[in-house]
């Protein structure tokens, strides 16, 4: 008599039972049951559309997501036992789901295969996960927002190529971030949309044969519509890898963010103080404060653009339809929700105790000569042309650097020296809350400016 594994899948195929180290490489369960909510939901649903199309009948619905939903407290509660020879959380919950209530439990697979199965569950994993970092970016937007508006006249230098360039506000600054931000959420937004399509239905890579309502199934779990192609409903991960794209692009800013925060808050530039539950000492150097979640979330940026990287790379090669290497697809999509979520708690619970100072920010615009370009924008005003006014400043620049005076201190008859177009009027120009108040157009720096692009944004966080 032939020996039949029966703790294999489709175990009358096979002859010998699956090598114990197989067994374990290619098992999922350990990392994909954190999907086991989406995929009760999912089964729930397909079952409730079993029963309507006259597949299951109204008793094997009901004992189906009567012992779904037990299920589903057994693993909230830490009760249910997770089995690797089930392989992964769809074999698990079915196997319990049939211990429990016999026949009708494996019923419920009529109509699907585990390739749609896996492909709805993160779908609707990662629909629950960008609601979640929503909320988060939300929250952090707000911060900033009621940071900016603290700090909408308050003054520092602006910086291309990290050399003092021209005044801004540091109210102006923070509503950059709040910029990048916007468009952060957008895209999440818009990368929901595309993921909000039900594979379910799919089955294993051509459809089924049985009278299925893939619309109603599609309806009971929030997707916009089922797909329309059964081979690319099963094989498709772009929606993954959009999510990983965009998720990266929240960390590259996050990033930037954490290096301004690093080298403001250091002794060099010394712009803010950082609050003193997310910095740590040293353990030698009595008087360090490290700014080390700033830095820790500089770090993990390049940590989810490797995931980005590695789904990119999962895909590039397979042919339709399902892969096992689509298995792989799981714990950098996991990491990248969970690193995403984790730095965008800690920006959002650390920004409303950044403490601006005022002092050291304004004087460091000061020593720069941030005002320069105010200078030569004065003198064509005055009819000069732009670049013999560019010259007229350089020279202007190069006695203030000589003598260790910015342009505002230096008297009129010096910088009439370089043009008898200067007169009494340039030192309303030359003053650092001069330069920022003449911006005042839309996205200026001026405090007026400033202050309407906090309520816009505002509007913008109520909206949502």
């Amino acid at each position: 008599m032939t020996n039949i594994n029966t703790d294999k899948l489709s175990s009358a195929r096979f002859a010998e039972a699956t090598d114990a180290f197989v067994e374990v490489f290619t098992a999922s369960v350990d990392f994909d049951q954190r999907m086991a909510a989406q995929d009760i939901q999912g089964s729930i649903a397909h079952a409730t559309m079993l029963c309507a199309s006259g597949i299951l009948s109204t008793d094997e619905r009901d004992a189906i997501i009567a012992g779904l939903t037990q299920i589903g407290g057994e693993i909230e509660r830490g009760e249910f036992v997770w089995s690797i020879k089930q392989e992964d959380v769809h074999m698990n919950i079915e196997a319990r789901l049939t211990d429990m209530i016999g026949i009708a439990g494996k019923k419920l697979h009529t109509g699907r295969s585990r390739n749609d199965q896996v492909a709805t569950d993160i779908r609707l994993y990662l629909r629950d996960e960008i609601s979640h970092i929503s909320r988060e970016l939300t929250r952090l937007q707000t911060a900033i927002v009621n940071l900016a508006e603290q700090h909408s006249d308050t003054i520092m230098p602006g910086f291309t190529h990290l050399q003092v360039a021209q005044p801004i506000t540091f109210g102006h600054h923070l509503m950059a971030w709040f910029e990048m931000l916007s468009r952060d959420y957008e895209r999440l937004q818009d990368c929901c949309k595309r993921l909000n399509v039900m594979p379910l239905g799919a089955a294993a890579l051509a459809g089924t044969s049985y009278p299925i309502d893939r619309h109603m199934t599609a309806g009971l779990l929030g997707f916009s519509r089922p797909s329309a192609n059964s081979l690319d409903s099963v094989s498709d991960r772009d929606f993954a890898i959009e999510f990983a794209a965009t998720a990266s692009l929240i960390m590259m800013h996050l990033s930037r963010f954490s290096e301004e925060l690093i080298l403001w808050s250091s002794a060099q530039f010394d712009f803010i103080d950082m609050p003193d539950a997310f910095c740590t000492g040293s353990s030698i150097m009595p008087q360090k404060k490290n700014p080390d979640v700033p830095e820790l979330v500089r770090g993990k940026s390049g940590r989810v653009t490797g995931h980005l990287v590695a789904l990119l790379m999962l895909m590039k090669s397979q042919p339709l339809a399902y892969n096992k290497d689509n298995q792989e697809d799981k714990e950098p999509l996991f990491d990248t929700a969970d690193t995403l979520i984790n730095c965008l708690r800690a920006y959002a619970d650390m920004v409303p105790h950044l403490r601006a100072k005022k002092a050291n920010m304004y004087n460091s615009a000061k020593r720069g000569f941030a005002t320069a370009t105010d200078l030569a924008d004065y003198l064509v005003r005055k009819g000069m042309a732009f670049r013999d006014a560019h010259e007229v400043v350089g020279l202007a620049v190069r006695l203030g650097l000589e003598t260790e005076r910015d342009l505002s201190e230096i008297s009129l008859a010096e910088l009439q020296q370089f043009s008898a177009l200067i007169g009494e009027d340039v030192f309303g120009y030359l003053t650092l809350e001069g330069s920022v108040a003449a911006r005042k157009h839309i996205g200026g720096t001026a405090p007026e400016t400033v202050k309407q692009a906090i309520l816009t944004a505002k509007q913008q966080l109520q909206d949502r």
